[in-house]
């Protein structure tokens, strides 16, 4: 790869699931020359989405990663996944890229899947391109689509080209609004320079004056030369196009069909021309400029191998041999798909894997001076759990390693016991996220792994005081066993918990043993006869009777659970069910299905209102019983086209 004092320049490709964005990925790899021939994500033979798991689902399951050169220049490209369950890993890749290309289809109603995407681009200032795909299909309209996309972009849209058509309608072809130069397309054929079609003046000459006004919104003498009817120049409305997607004001949009390799070439000399390099992305990030800089944007684990951290560099070349955050470089690769190759030295701009940073997290800035923070976006909080089992006991230890990788490599998943139900939890974004996750564990470490539903922690309560006396004897050789009590049991409000107190006069109970009778009476709530902790009672020692010999505080603690075993059916016990209040985001058009989600899961709907910052969003707020919510999130993305977001947290108990 030829080395340049500008350094490599990093493309982000990321889109809604369907999108065709794997195959605009193949496309770009075929056109640069860095594959000798272009493979087929749906016959299994392109370079992104080799492994087993994204075959076998014709999805991308994992970032793809390809470094190579075009036209003498360095380049990489990265591929998100596009299901929702996946973001995280796409937001990675954006976050290293200096420019992303967001790939869509061209059906209006289906822009709102952007939402996520083009969010997180606007918060982050991130320059992108939007690509809308798939223009051979019939029915496809530009202007359409556009117009869809620019009510989710917070930035405004600038069509960079319009479309030719023939007599029946298809797509034959593109005019670039800037040149105002126009090519015919053909399936797999590289486009050929045609003169502008007469009947097109009209509608190029519009668009291009819609272009025009749009980056005058953005520079005063361009406003000006329009307003005085002065026709800018092609190189000054280049610059102002270049200038103006380098600060994040506009959103250049082209179009074609990655199945076709049609618009290919044209997006990459875009890319090639238009996208800010290396420092400037630097800069925009406000990252160090001197010394070695490198930046962790993916851990992942190869089997023997171990750790891969996929890092940029920011500063400096960094060696085999060099020291980052006191650990010693080594096994340094660069990526093209699922191919690696050994490289001894990486420049400015670069992406490589770096082995076995056995300490380094995703996000990390690697120096070799002082230690630096750098904003990293955090990981989503997990929405969907399963709980795992596996078939032997002995096989915990194995288990538990492979889990504390797994979750390494995806911030984004989560495992943790349960204390309430002693379950093994595996949650994360989605059962689609988890299935991928189980494959991998059950590669990494050899197990066959089971899955149910998570366990509802359920508590019991009572609902009536009463009083209780239970006597603890038992006489064998030596001494016996002897402990006599006398309780009164009371409810207390939902949410007190337990309160423990003693009334003993006159040394009925020695006060040695009045902790040994709290300690029963908690034994027995803990668990209580059906396996449901027991809360918001008090229990208060009122009497008792001991022997000088044979009393002890196991006896007490065995008098105070039979007491306690008595005296609960007379309390009237009930089961309580936990409850959670939950907040929906999604597009208004969604929000009554939202709210039938919620009716028709018990819940109760506390409202709604207008999402804070999110345009034509709703936030949706209810209480939900847990026992509900096992599912929930994939209802809610199945009835909004799988871009509603959900937050719950443990509100209250109530009565099942």
């Amino acid at each position: 790869m030829t080395k340049q004092t500008s350094g490599t320049k990093v493309t982000a490709i990321v889109g809604p699931y369907s999108s065709g964005k794997t195959t605009l990925f193949e496309d770009i790899l075929f056109t640069a020359g860095a594959i000798p021939r272009r493979g087929s994500v749906k016959n299994g033979t392109s370079v992104g989405d080799a492994s087993p798991e994204a075959r076998a689902r014709a999805m991308s399951t994992d970032m793809n990663v390809a470094s190579f050169a075009y036209l003498d220049e360095p380049w990489t490209l990265l591929d998100g996944p596009g299901s929702v369950e996946l973001l995280y890993d796409a937001q990675c890749a954006m976050m290293v890229a200096d420019i992303v290309v967001v790939v869509c289809d061209p059906k209006p109603e289906r822009v709102v899947t952007l939402s996520p995407l083009l969010r997180f681009l606007d918060d982050q200032s991130i320059p992108h391109f939007i690509y809308i795909n798939k223009m051979d299909h019939e029915e496809a309209s530009v202007r359409a689509t556009f117009e869809a996309i620019q009510t989710v972009s917070a930035r405004p849209l600038v069509l960079r080209e319009i479309p030719i058509r023939d007599a029946q309608g298809q797509l034959t072809g593109m005019v670039d609004l800037v040149s105002e130069r126009a090519w015919h397309w053909e399936p797999h054929k590289k486009s050929e320079l045609i003169e502008l079609p007469v009947d097109l003046a009209e509608a190029e000459d519009e668009a291009r004056n819609t272009m025009l006004e749009t980056l005058a919104d953005f520079d005063d003498a361009l406003m000006t030369e329009l307003l005085e009817d002065v026709v800018p120049s092609t190189s000054e409305v280049y610059a102002n196009l270049v200038q103006d997607l380098r600060d994040d004001l506009v959103v250049p949009v082209f179009f074609g069909s990655a199945e076709n390799e049609n618009g290919i070439t044209r997006l990459m000399k875009a890319l090639r021309h238009d996208a800010p390099n290396v420092k400037q992305t630097r800069s925009r990030l406000g990252l160090p400029d001197t010394g070695q800089v490198a930046q962790v944007f993916k851990s992942a684990f190869a089997g023997k191998a171990g750790k891969m951290s996929f890092a940029r560099i920011w500063a400096d070349d960094i060696s085999d041999g060099d020291t980052l955050n006191d650990m010693r470089i080594a096994n340094m690769r660069t990526h093209l798909g699922g191919k690696s190759d050994l490289t001894g030295m990486a420049s400015l701009g670069q992406i490589v894997s770096l082995g076995r940073m056995n300490t380094v997290q995703t996000g990390d800035l690697l120096t070799n001076g002082a230690a630096i923070d750098a904003y990293w976006p955090k990981a989503p909080e997990p929405v969907f759990g399963v709980a795992l089992q596996t078939e032997h006991h002995a096989d915990e230890v194995r288990l538990s390693g492979a889990l504390s990788r797994l979750c390494e490599a995806d911030p984004s998943i989560m495992a943790r016991h349960s204390q309430e139900t002693g379950e093994l939890i595996l949650s994360g974004q989605g059962a689609v996220q988890l299935q991928i996750a189980l494959k991998h564990l059950e590669a990494d470490a050899g197990l066959t792994l089971s899955q149910t539903t998570p366990a509802v922690a359920f508590k019991d309560t009572i609902t009536k005081s009463t009083h209780q006396k239970a006597r603890h004897k038992k006489q064998s050789g030596g001494h016996g066993e002897f402990a006599d009590v006398e309780i009164e049991i009371k409810p207390l409000p939902r949410g007190d918990g337990f309160v423990f107190d003693d009334r003993i006069v006159g040394g009925a109970v020695p006060k040695q043993y009045i902790p040994a009778v709290e300690k029963g009476v908690r034994a027995f709530l803990e668990k209580g006869p059906n396996g449901h902790p027991i809360v918001d009672v008090a229990v208060t020692l009122v009497d008792g009777k001991h022997h000088n010999v044979d009393s002890s505080e196991m006896a007490f603690q065995k008098a105070a659970i039979k007491a306690m075993t008595d005296a609960l059916p007379q309390c009237k016990p009930i089961r309580l069910e936990p409850i959670h209040k939950v907040t929906f985001g999604v597009p208004s058009e969604f929000t009554p299905k939202v709210q039938r989600i919620v009716s028709g899961r018990r819940g109760q709907l506390l409202g709604f209102d207008t999402k804070q910052g999110w345009s034509g969003w709703d936030e949706v707020q209810a209480m939900i019983p847990l026992a509900e919510m096992s599912d929930i999130v994939t209802e809610l993305r199945s009835v909004s086209l799988g871009v509603g977001t959900i937050a719950s947290e443990f509100d209250h108990l109530q009565q099942a």
